[in-house]
């Protein structure tokens, strides 16, 4: 049997390898003050930043693109990195300026149902994984009770987390918090034996920093129930 959940963790690590990756381009042409026309195209969904360069080895980045399918891309202020002590970029768009997709994509935050699939997949795969607890934290101090695209943004950016993989029942799901969508949906099987340890992202009506607490276990239902509450 141990060797059947060592299997099924496996295959799981195997698929969850392929998540999204950088992708550099180029702004071909400006459309409107809102919207641009990249000379590759990119899959639709994906965040990213534009930057602008004045010569010089200087750069800087002045707006954020998400990607629109194809060779377009929504144009937005960029505010992530916001602070009162930092000079305030106000370059226009260029034709010329580079686009990077996925700037933050190695910075992610997993949540999982319990703490062997958490540490498989953060042990087995090569990225800088932002802890739970720092999200619960986040919820906490903003009096937030429960997981939602709304807090997952507002907490990307202000830890610079880039990709968030939320383990579902019948699949992996890599989401963009910054643009607010599901980029991939990677088949997986996650019949492990055991219980799924209940920590704040599967509770949602009582938040504790606890993030994998023996105390308090659910079944593996009331933990896919809650991540399909995610909207």
């Amino acid at each position: 049997m141990r060797k059947i959940i060592l299997m099924i963790l496996s295959s799981l690590l195997l698929m969850a390898m392929d998540l999204p990756q950088r992708t550099k381009t180029t702004i071909q042409a400006i459309d409107n003050k809102k919207q641009v026309t990249l000379t590759n195209s990119i899959p639709k969904g994906r965040s990213g930043i534009v930057v602008h360069s004045y010569g010089n080895g200087l750069f800087a980045i002045t707006h954020t693109a998400i990607s629109q399918g194809g060779t377009k891309a929504t144009i937005g202020k960029y505010n992530i990195l916001k602070h009162d002590n930092l000079p305030t970029i106000k370059t226009d768009l260029k034709e010329g300026d580079q686009v990077i997709f996925g700037n933050l994509y190695d910075n992610v935050l997993l949540i999982a149902p319990n703490q062997k699939v958490y540490s498989s997949i953060t042990k087995s795969i090569k990225k800088v994984w932002i802890h739970p607890d720092i999200y619960a934290s986040f919820l906490i101090v903003n009096d937030e009770d429960r997981i939602t695209k709304k807090n997952l943004k507002q907490f990307a950016m202000e830890t610079q987390v880039g990709l968030v993989a939320i383990v579902a029942k019948d699949s992996l799901r890599i989401f963009d918090p910054i643009s607010g969508n599901y980029l991939r949906r990677i088949a997986i099987n996650t019949t492990i034996n055991g219980k799924a340890q209940s920590p704040f992202y599967a509770r949602f009506e009582q938040i504790s920093t606890d993030i994998f607490s023996e105390n308090d276990k659910k079944e593996f239902p009331a933990y896919y129930k809650g991540i399909e509450k995610i909207k």
